[in-house]
């Protein structure tokens, strides 16, 4: 079952795929979604707000990956690390609600 209001992070490497991500992940009216480019402001910003998933986006390497998801994990152990590998709108919105649905 989804939340009334859904929080995402965005992490990936390509500020210009970022901005997009930002766009979509904001459209739905229960979506609140934030993206970044670092490391570091992707955990500034999980530190002032709770977050349903993270996702992982281009540039994240496997290693980065790793350690993302463990820092994540240790800190809300309910939260959902997902790698997102592109697509369209409708794809990102049915990944994202399949992952909630099988958390």
């Amino acid at each position: 079952m989804a939340p009334t209001q859904l929080h995402i992070l965005a992490i990936g490497r390509n500020a210009e795929i970022m901005t997009v991500m930002q766009r979509l992940l904001n459209a739905p009216d229960n979506w609140t979604g934030v993206t970044a480019t670092t490391d570091e402001a992707a955990k500034a910003a999980f530190e002032k707000e709770a977050f349903d998933i993270v996702l992982l986006c281009a540039g994240i390497s496997p290693e980065e990956e790793a350690t993302l998801t463990a820092y994540f994990k240790q800190h809300s152990p309910a939260i959902i690390v997902k790698r997102h590998y592109g697509g369209g709108s409708g794809l990102l919105k049915n990944e994202i609600l399949y992952a909630l649905e099988n958390r």
